[in-house]
């Protein structure tokens, strides 16, 4: 069933259907009904579907035949990151910088326009990003791999500008701690709480309070380089 294979994709890719159903278009709901009650989804939607996910297989979708996920390569070496309300720019300057070299994040939120950025990305066709970073870890492995660049935009009103499922750049505290990470950020069960979801199946999901997270960014696009050794 088609339904069905669409929730194995969105289980597959650690996203919720809330976030699913907006970058589709769709309305809230309709799909996980649609996967739950294992009913039919209209032709538009599934082109729409395909449109958005270019890694899902429609082969794989509408006959169940072959892998779920398509083995392409982006051309131009970045992975992009859209929401329906996305819109791009023809080319900007994304300052690159060194978030040890500035004691983390939260500074570099902060007060961006004080700190020097170690390099510029130029990328045509990107939404808006303030901008990029080193990655470090594999916890989202393997969308991302240590030593990737994400490109982020900042989150300034944190407890009301998060979209459920889509992936954050994000320094939290824990136990006196402070953390630089990249994660899915998911509802908590907990009034107050998120979840933090990995791609990597060997790290665990982690919830923690909303409070508890310093400084967020949506990540728009990444980067990897491939180089021969």
């Amino acid at each position: 069933m088609v339904s069905e294979r669409i929730g194995l994709y969105i289980e597959k890719k650690h996203i919720s259907y809330y976030a699913f159903e907006n970058s589709i278009g769709a309305s809230r709901g309709s799909i996980s009904k649609a996967v739950k009650d294992c009913k039919s989804i209209g032709s538009n939607v599934l082109e729409k579907i395909i449109s958005v996910y270019p890694d899902l297989n429609p082969v794989w979708l509408l006959t169940g035949e072959g892998d779920m996920l398509l083995d392409r390569d982006n051309e131009d070496g970045v992975n992009r990151y859209y929401l329906k309300t996305d819109s791009t720019v023809d080319i900007q300057q994304v300052p690159l910088y060194n978030a040890e070299a500035v004691a983390g994040i939260i500074p570099l939120f902060n007060d961006a326009k004080q700190t020097q950025p170690i390099d510029h990305i130029a990328i045509p066709n990107l939404p808006k990003c303030d901008g990029a970073i080193y990655v470090t870890g594999n916890s989202m492995y393997p969308l991302l791999n240590s030593g990737d660049i994400v490109l982020y935009k900042i989150v300034d009103d944190i407890p009301n500008s998060i979209f459920w499922g889509e992936m954050y750049l994000l320094a939290l505290t824990v136990g006196g701690e402070e953390y630089i990470t990249v994660k899915f950020i998911h509802r908590a069960d907990k009034e107050g709480w998120v979840k933090l979801v990995s791609q990597n199946p060997d790290h665990q999901d982690k919830e923690i309070e909303l409070s508890a997270i310093r400084a967020l960014a949506l990540v728009k696009a990444s980067i990897r380089i491939n180089a021969m050794l």
